[in-house]
This record gives C-alpha cells, sequence and structure tokens, in this order.
C-alpha cells in the first residue's frame, strides 16, 4: 500500500511544475515534470505498468510539488533536480559529470586548445560534450596540424629556457614564444578552431583556399605550400565524413533504443551538409520508461551540456506524440538555452530520413553490442572468483574482497586505503581512507601503521554492530564483512595485519598478502609463498586490487602532501583567504610558481587587486618563503 494518501495526492496542485518523491530519510527516488501535477502524480498510482514503477511506489514516503509557469520551464528544473539528487528511478546520463570537451583559453594572449573534463571556466570555450575520449585526442591532433596552435601549459607560450620547442621545428606551431607570429596572426588561427568545432566548415575551405591562392600571388611560394597541405589536411578530414546531403544544412538527427533497463542514444551531427561527428551515450532507466520517455530526457540533459544548439533537431516520429509540428515545450526549452528558434521534429522522407534512420541502426547496435560485453564481463568476474577462490582455498566465494595499502614518503603524512571490490569489480562508494597516527616504536613503518589501520577497521566493524542503518554515525562500509582481505607487501605485512585482524579470522574471513617483486601470495599457516601463473585471471584480479589500493593511498598523499606545502607558503599571508589561494594556484599552476611571480604577474590574476598584489609581493620575498 502506497504510503501517501489520497487526500494528500488530491491536494496537490492542478498547474504545469515539477513533483519530486521522496523514500526514506528524506532521498529524491523520483523527479517528473507534468503539465498538471496532480494529474500526473495520480497516474503513477493508478495503474503502475512495470515492477520498476510498483517497486517506486512502496518506497515514496513524501510528495513534494514545485509549480512553475510554463510546461517548457517544467522541463529545465526537472533536469536541474536530476543533475542534483541523481534519483534512482530517472533517466540519466551514465557518468555525465565526466565526458569529454575541447576547451580553448580565450581569456590568454596566445590561448591553448586542450582536451578537458570540466567547463566551469566562464572566459574560457568549450565544445562537446564529445562520447569517446579517444576520437576527441585524434580531433585535437588533426586541428593542432592544420591550425599550429601551441601546446605548452601555462597563460603564456614557450618554455624556461626562452628556445622554441619540439613543435616548431616539425611544423606543429609557429613559436609565438619567441615573437615568429603576432597576436592577431596567431588569434586568426583559434578563429579557424572555433569555425571548425562550430561546424563552419565550407568557411573553413574558403579561408584556406584565399591564404593559399594569396601566398601564391605574391610569390610567397613556400607559404603557399603550407596553405595547402592545411586545406589539403581540411579535406581529406572531411571526405572521410562527407555524406550526401543534397541541400547542406545543419541540424541533429537523435535516435535512441531501449532494452532491459538500458538504453543507448545516437547524435548524428550533420553540420554545413557534413556529417561532423556521432555521439554515442548510454543511459540509465531503471524506471523502463519507453523510448518516447527515454528520447525526450536525454534530448533535455544532452542539450543542457552541449556547448552548440543547432536550429533544427530531427527525432523519431513517437517522441513527437505529444508536441505541436514545432517540437512544443521542448522545442521551446531549447530555443531558451540556443537564444534563437529551435525546431523539434520527425522527418518522413530525404536526407533527414536518412540521417535519422542510420542514427536507429546505430542506437541498436550498440545496445546489442553494450549488453554482449556486460555478459562477457559478468561470466570473467565469475570465472575469476570461482578460481581465486580454489587457488587460495577458500571456505566461501570472495564476493566482497578489501584490499588495504599503506603510502608515505620518508615518513611524513603516512596515510592508507582500504579498496572494496564486489564481484570482482570496484564499489567506489565503499573506499575509504585513512591518516596513520601512530608509528612503531623507532619512527614511522609500514607494520605499525598497517596493524594500526587493520585495528581500527576492526574496531569499526564492531561498533556498527551497535548502530541502526538510519543512525547518522552508520557506515555501511564498515558494517560490511568481507569474505577475503588482501594486504599490500611480504609476510611481514601479513604478520601485522593477522595481530589486528583476530576478530576478523574468528568469523571466517581470510587474510592473504600480495608481495610485488614477484607477485608471491603469502597464505597464513603455509611456510611457502604461493606464485601464480601471471596470465591467470585469480592473479590479475588480485593485481587490480593491489593496483587500485596503491593509487588510492598514493591520491591521498600527494593530497594531504600539496595541501602541506601550500599551507607553508600561502597560509597567513595577510588578504589571501580560501578563494584568492585557489585563484593563484589556479593561475600558476603551483606554489613554487606563484614564489616566482613578478609584481605585474600577480596584478594579472582573477580577485587580486594591485594593492594586494604589492603586498603579496613584498611580503613573499622579504620572509624569503
Amino acid at each position: 500500500m502506497p504510503i501517501v494518501s489520497a487526500d494528500r495526492r488530491r491536494a496537490l496542485p492542478d498547474e504545469p511544475g515539477v513533483y519530486l518523491f521522496r523514500g526514506a530519510a528524506g532521498k529524491v527516488l523520483y523527479v517528473g515534470k507534468a503539465v498538471s501535477i496532480r494529474k500526473r502524480v495520480a497516474s503513477h498510482f493508478s495503474n503502475p505498468s512495470t515492477r520498476a514503477g510498483r517497486d517506486l511506489l512502496e518506497m515514496i514516503e513524501q510528495v513534494e510539488a514545485l509549480v512553475v509557469r510554463t510546461e517548457s520551464e517544467a522541463l529545465i528544473v526537472e533536469q536541474n533536480f536530476i543533475k542534483q539528487y541523481q534519483p534512482r528511478f530517472n533517466i540519466r546520463l551514465r557518468d555525465d559529470k565526466s565526458y569529454p570537451y575541447i576547451a580553448i583559453s580565450l581569456d590568454e594572449d596566445f590561448p591553448r586548445v586542450y582536451f578537458t573534463r570540466e567547463r566551469h571556466r566562464r572566459e574560457r570555450a568549450y565544445f562537446g560534450p564529445f562520447s569517446s575520449a579517444k576520437r576527441t585526442r585524434a580531433t585535437l591532433e588533426v586541428l593542432g596540424k592544420v591550425f599550429l596552435f601551441r601546446s605548452c601549459d601555462g597563460p603564456m607560450p614557450g618554455r624556461r629556457s626562452g628556445s622554441p620547442c619540439l613543435d616548431f621545428y616539425i611544423k606543429r606551431c609557429e613559436a609565438p614564444c619567441v615573437g615568429n607570429v603576432s597576436r592577431e596572426q596567431y588569434r586568426a588561427g583559434i578563429d579557424g578552431v572555433i569555425a571548425f568545432l562550430s561546424g563552419r566548415y565550407r568557411e573553413i575551405e574558403a579561408r584556406l583556399e584565399f591564404a593559399m591562392e594569396q601566398a601564391a600571388a605574391e610569390q610567397r611560394y613556400e607559404d603557399a605550400a603550407r596553405e595547402r597541405n592545411r586545406l589539403l589536411a581540411v579535406r581529406r578530414l572531411l571526405e572521410r565524413q562527407r555524406v550526401a546531403v543534397e541541400q547542406g544544412g545543419t541540424f541533429d538527427a537523435i535516435a535512441v533504443a531501449v532494452a532491459d533497463g538500458e538504453a543507448n542514444a545516437q547524435v548524428l551531427q550533420v553540420r554545413d551538409g557534413v556529417l561532423s561527428d556521432r555521439q554515442s551515450f548510454y543511459l540509465e532507466n531503471a524506471a523502463g520508461a519507453d523510448s518516447r520517455e527515454v528520447a525526450e530526457a536525454f534530448i533535455i540533459q544532452y542539450y543542457a551540456s552541449a556547448l552548440m544548439i543547432p536550429p533544427l533537431v530531427v527525432v523519431e516520429p513517437g517522441v513527437m506524440a505529444d508536441q505541436d509540428a514545432g517540437g512544443g515545450a521542448l522545442a521551446a526549452a531549447l530555443g531558451e538555452r540556443r537564444g534563437a528558434r529551435v525546431q523539434v521534429r520527425a522527418a518522413e522522407r530525404g536526407d533527414k530520413r536518412r540521417m535519422l534512420e542510420l542514427a536507429q541502426r546505430n542506437a541498436h547496435l550498440a545496445l546489442d553490442q553494450e549488453k554482449l560485453r556486460s555478459e562477457r564481463r559478468r561470466q570473467q568476474r565469475s570465472e575469476a572468483l570461482d578460481r581465486l577462490q580454489r587457488a587460495l582455498a577458500l571456505q566461501a566465494l570472495p564476493l566482497r574482497i578489501e584490499c588495504y595499502d599503506i603510502s608515505t614518503l620518508m615518513g611524513t603524512n603516512t596515510v592508507a586505503s582500504m579498496v572494496v571490490f564486489e564481484g570482482a569489480a570496484p564499489k567506489k562508494a565503499d573506499y575509504r581512507r585513512f591518516r596513520v597516527r601512530t608509528g612503531g616504536d623507532y619512527g614511522p613503518d609500514d607494520f605499525a601503521s598497517l596493524e594500526e589501520i587493520l585495528g581500527r577497521r576492526m574496531a569499526q566493524f564492531e561498533r556498527q554492530q551497535d548502530l541502526s542503518p538510519h543512525d547518522r554515525e552508520y557506515d555501511p562500509s564498515f558494517a560490511a564483512l568481507p569474505e577475503l582481505i588482501v594486504i599490500d607487501g611480504g609476510k611481514g605485512q601479513l604478520g601485522a595485519g593477522l595481530r589486528a585482524l583476530g576478530g576478523f579470522r574468528e568469523r571466517g574471513v581470510a587474510v592473504v598478502s600480495l608481495a610485488k617483486r614477484i607477485e608471491e601470495v603469502f597464505i597464513p599457516g603455509r611456510p611457502q609463498s604461493l606464485v601464480l601463473a601471471h596470465d591467470t585471471p585469480e592473479l590479475q584480479l588480485l593485481q587490480r586490487l593491489r593496483d587500485e589500493a596503491h593509487r588510492f593511498a598514493i591520491t591521498h598523499h600527494r593530497g594531504r602532501r600539496d595541501q602541506a606545502m601550500t599551507a607553508s607558503l600561502l597560509d597567513g599571508l595577510a588578504g589571501v583567504g580560501p578563494a584568492r589561494k585557489r585563484a593563484l594556484l589556479t593561475h600558476f599552476g603551483s606554489p613554487d610558481a606563484v614564489l616566482e611571480a613578478s609584481r605585474e604577474e600577480l596584478e594579472a590574476v582573477p580577485g587580486i587587486t594591485g594593492k594586494l598584489a604589492r603586498e603579496l609581493h613584498r611580503e613573499l620575498h622579504r620572509t624569503g618563503v
């Protein structure tokens, strides 16, 4: 029986807006939009058509409503809430924070063009999102050959030595660092990059062809040859993508495929009659929504991140069921983001229909391939666990494995990591980090650190048994009992672990260590180490665990070390709080670079006034930090 009463549902507003279903402890389970909130919520409770829909109803404890003016505004608010709360039953892009972009640092005199996964800096231009990091880097490679932008880091081009780098000698950069090209000439190349990434291909071809002919007419044959090579490179790239769109045009064709709680969306980007790119995105569809709902949710999420929205979006006919010929609320929401009219419509014939059918075939193919890959990965993980159980003579299949590693540098900032694999796959929500508080009798050492950390893990497990899952201090990772614990190290590290984990061993938890030199596995009570063949799934699983624990520990250690270094340099300086410290480090890249900066360079940092820059420069050089 639903917890939310019929009277409470009837009290909801009969107006457009967004509603949130909340479960235990106020957790948002689902966010929806509606022309009428009351009628849409009632439809959820009247006849849930899927198992996921019935599961959702049993978990709802509270319904919240937010009234807006229009359906298009509801679309935008809905997606903002989905991004904020990440509800389990909504359609969401997988890993939507990690898609790659191409960024251009327009805030610098000689802008860089680089690969990134963030897009929060307002003064920079971003293009994307792209679905493939490999293809994004390949695009950057081609753009670098054609437009010759610099690859060096930092706000200004060049190296400390003052001489050009290798890119200049292999004709990949025009060396603005030594004055070989003016700021205006360099910016013209950056304008070409922007035009290319914006899909203005004919403009690029015409510009390069004009530059080639002009150089030839002025008998600058070397320059003419260079422009010819750049023109040929662009044409070769476009020839591989050019499709027969007789009337040219710029539009996106979007299709989705849905099956078994998974979905794939394909975006074919046609720019100036050229199929410029194909993006493939996988979506989580836990609620089992149909293709129309998935398509609408994907479109609004995709264009919320995309930096360019075309004037036309071609979709499958079913997506338009509740829309008018121009795309209705969806088109209005996209038009508001673009700042100009956007059409969202189905294609019935011609080139646009052909592009849509191509997107449909690719979506179904991608989903089938993903299902095959998922099944293959599941089988491989199952085999690795089964073989590991036999190799280590474990009483139970090691479904949950924890691995521990210590990271230190000359005894400073010693930290430890705990990583968790469930079903032979990382469970990152259960990863934990520790600061080592004590060492051995003669200073910090791995044995004493391990004994301390594993003792704290054991104590946390026992403490969690007295807590309810609803308690604020309850930690599901520490409350879980692993089947296997792996320690990075040899016999000594294993001995330290055994001294701390007596309570776990009494409960049937197996403890082993993995030494890196020849990948020996040390098992309690066994005088000789176990050496597994390097090509076996069981050893590869242990290596993945060990390497992940090492990576996680190193990341924590570096963070603490950098924090300590930064604190010694910038903390305590008058007028420098957390925001200005971040601005200084973002601008210069490191504390050492801040120290070496001139007064003028300090003044160029956003948020640093001229007076503060002078005081900082005087203070840094007075103290000799």
